[in-house]
């Protein structure tokens, strides 16, 4: 009698064994859900340290932060967005993938009613460094605004890491 019942308690920890690791590998299982992809210009797409300089003198005396990102039709522009912390500008610029440059004319400024000119935009893969020396991206760009005509500011600088060493 005592041999039944251990048999029978061998052969339900057995079948317990291979039901948890049955659900665990099943558990693992990569859900079906759709791949969201990504977007066409997530190359240039970034949140920069920059300076604004203008005939090479620094107008912040510190580094801000700007972003690039896609625009809604996600086809061949980004939004170049100061973020408030330069001149308040937020222009749709047109991209070359292929060169990572980008610029725009007379561009409708969305932060206030001034018009906006980026020349020479480009972003350069790993030329970069951080704060702390890591190695990123860098961005360059030439802005002109309608309410300061004739006069061209460089803003310029590198990719946020996301390190809080990296910050400023």
């Amino acid at each position: 009698m005592a041999t039944t019942i251990n048999l029978k308690l061998l052969g339900m920890k057995k079948f317990l064994l291979i039901f948890l690791i049955g659900t665990t590998i099943l558990g693992c299982k990569k859900n079906n859900l759709p791949d969201p992809g990504s977007t066409k210009t997530e190359k240039m797409a970034n949140e920069w340290w920059v300076t604004l300089k203008q005939g090479g003198a620094d107008l912040i005396g510190t580094h801000v932060k700007i972003a690039t990102y896609n625009t809604s039709a996600n086809n061949d522009s980004i939004w170049v967005d100061d973020l408030e912390n330069t001149w308040q500008f937020k222009v749709k610029a047109k991209v070359n993938l292929d060169s990572l440059s980008f610029s725009t004319s007379q561009f409708q400024n969305e932060y206030y009613n001034i018009t906006v000119n980026l020349m020479n935009g480009k972003i350069f893969p790993g030329q970069g460094k951080s704060k702390s020396g890591n190695v990123t991206d860098s961005i360059y760009m030439q802005a002109e605004f309608s309410d300061d005509p004739g006069t061209i500011y460089v803003i310029s600088g590198h990719a946020r890491t996301r390190f809080a060493e990296d910050d400023y």
